[in-house]
């Protein structure tokens, strides 16, 4: 059984907010084709924020019925732009509703695959520019480091992988509070999205203190799913 990541799916099969103008043309067949070709319904794929471009829970039908229909477990969590984002009762009943059983979400929880323990949060910006970026900040270092003592707690030693939207590590912010909870609780891999265009020049890849951190918007990746594990 293997994990994947992709994120920043943008989708919008229930309203007018096309993303050919940014030049992603047919990307919903692209990442359909490459999915398909690549994950089996054993696995599990991670997909950090950015989901559906909808408004309300009750208007994403179509964006989930779109991610139901693709093979293996899915796992969301939320990003800047899900404003439909409800509690996590309020998302499983949506779903449970519509018979779609192979999606759920990194909510203040965690989850057990194979032999990893999958936690996150949504996370923030890393430079703070005002009381209020410093308050959600803060709050949200706390998100992640309650998701990963639950997972340690619920699950033991084995290996954790966290899910963010926002980058915890970027080359000119390389020493922050993500970071250093990352490090304390020896997080084996760290998967972000969030960045398009010019500020994916902005991004790091690769181990850094023993952490392993992979950028997987789908426009980096070309539309197509990365292999975490």
């Amino acid at each position: 059984m293997a994990i994947y990541a992709i994120s920043d799916l943008h989708l919008s099969f229930n309203t007018d907010k096309p993303m050919n103008i940014f030049g992603w043309n047919d990307y919903e067949e692209k990442i359909k084709e490459d999915w398909n070709n690549k994950v089996k319904e054993e696995d599990l794929v991670l997909i950090p924020g950015d989901f559906s471009w909808e408004m309300k829970l009750n208007n994403t039908y179509k964006d989930f019925e779109y991610l139901a229909k693709l093979p293996g477990k899915k796992l969301l969590l939320k990003g800047n732009h899900d404003y439909w984002w409800n509690t996590l009762k309020s998302m499983r009943t949506f779903l449970k509703q519509n018979n779609i059983e192979n999606i759920d979400f990194i909510y203040n929880n965690s989850y057990e695959f194979e032999e990893n323990i999958i936690t996150g949060t949504r996370g923030w910006n890393l430079t703070v520019e005002s009381k209020e970026d410093e308050k959600i900040q803060k709050r949200e270092t706390i998100r992640l480091e309650n998701s990963i003592k639950d997972g340690i707690e619920k699950y033991g030693n084995k290996k954790i992988i966290v899910c963010m939207h926002y980058p915890p590590i970027l080359k000119d912010n390389q020493n922050n509070e993500f970071i250093n909870i990352l490090e304390k609780y020896h997080v084996s891999c760290c998967i972000y999205g969030h960045l398009h265009g010019k500020s994916q020049s902005n991004v790091i890849e690769g181990i850094h203190n023993n952490i392993k951190y992979k950028m997987v918007s789908c426009d980096y990746t070309d539309f197509k799913l990365t292999k975490i594990e």
